[in-house]
């Protein structure tokens, strides 16, 4: 196969040159251009014909999001977005990934040269992984949010179509394309709906913006967990950064129970992690999804639950941006059933009513 065809897009000198060395080391990757501003860079684009474009958050003279939007617009391509941690640039890069940016890697706050290098292994497989990628720019009433009516004026729902949400809980992970994913998943979930308990892979410093952003967009309130919390229906639970999100069984409930132990799968969170616990706690009255995502995580833990009596699903191939640990589930037989993204809020719903 042609190596991938790679243009990197950063004011940085420095950056663009630590990125070209990294991404050079890999013979499946060709590092074909670089470009200090985003006008640089679509002349480049058109000329170089890269497959990937790695692209700084905040850029001189265009502004980035601009100029991903325009980019998706005109010639989408996979785009891999190289973040601050600043919070402007958490925003940023969230605000990326819904105009339909495949991931992200963040630049460390001091000691570059060696914070890119430690994380080396992770660039190279995000950029590998960006070049299988799916591209669909985002439709344009995907930055809407929810508006969510009050408790008391909202409309109930007749007693006959009401979910069984005292015995039901729905668990969810994902990875690379899985912040697009859960919104659309739950801005489709009635503010009834049973508890959720998710997991996404996403640094500790974007765990925060990340979920007041699915707060927006969602009738049901979705929050960060706290150790020991209840797990209540009409509530989606995703842990803060850099930690585990566990569920455990305490009578008739559910609670959460975080933890900062080892990382699993190389990911704290780790999707295998809440879905043991999940398929321990919870078993026959769990419904448990794998969206969107690069490698394996969560495959192992979907097939324990399947094998504990919950049913399972995966999100298809065609609508993900990364079919790798849907794709693994798929390969152990951990799915019962793989739909597009758009058919998996209502088939987890039903799944709750049977």
């Amino acid at each position: 196969m042609n190596p991938c065809r790679v243009l990197i897009v950063d004011d940085s000198a420095v950056v663009r040159q630590l990125l070209t060395e990294i991404l050079s080391q890999d013979p499946a990757i060709e590092v074909v251009g670089s470009a200090a501003d985003p006008l640089l860079a679509r002349e480049k684009i058109k000329r170089l014909n890269p497959d990937v474009l790695t692209l700084d958050v905040e850029m001189p003279r265009m502004d980035g999001l601009v100029f991903l939007e325009n980019l998706m617009r005109l010639r989408p391509m996979p785009v891999v977005m190289v973040s601050s941690l600043t919070e402007r640039g958490v925003d940023i890069t969230l605000q990326a990934l819904a105009l339909g940016a495949v991931d992200f890697v963040t630049k460390p706050k001091a000691g570059l040269a060696q914070g890119l290098a430690d994380y080396a292994d992770e660039i190279v497989a995000k950029v590998k992984a960006a070049a299988r990628a799916r591209v669909r720019p985002a439709p344009a009433a995907a930055a809407r949010p929810v508006v969510r009516l009050d408790a008391q004026t909202a409309p109930q729902a007749p007693v006959a179509t009401r979910f069984r949400t005292t015995d039901r809980l729905i668990a969810i992970g994902a990875s690379a394309g899985g912040t697009e994913a859960i919104r659309v998943v739950l801005e489709r979930m009635p503010p009834d709906a049973p508890a959720i308990v998710l997991t996404q892979h996403i640094p500790a410093s974007f765990s925060r913006p990340f979920v007041e952003r699915l707060d927006r967009h969602s009738p049901m309130l979705v929050r960060e967990a706290r150790d020991g919390e209840m797990i209540l229906p009409g509530h989606a639970y995703l842990p803060p950064g850099d930690h585990h999100l566990r569920v455990v069984r305490d009578g008739a409930r559910w609670r959460c129970r975080l933890d900062n132990g080892p990382p699993v799968n190389r990911h704290r969170p780790a999707v295998d992690v809440l879905f043991r616990s999940v398929a321990e706690a919870a078993g026959s009255n769990a419904v448990a999804a794998i969206l969107t995502g690069m490698g394996d995580d969560g495959a192992r833990g979907l097939l324990e639950l399947r094998q504990a009596g919950a049913s399972t699903l995966i999100q298809d191939e065609a609508t993900s941006v990364v079919w790798g640990m849907p794709g693994a589930a798929a390969k152990l037989g951990a799915a019962q059933e793989i739909l597009p993204l758009d058919a998996i809020a209502e088939r987890l719903l039903a799944l709750t009513r049977d």
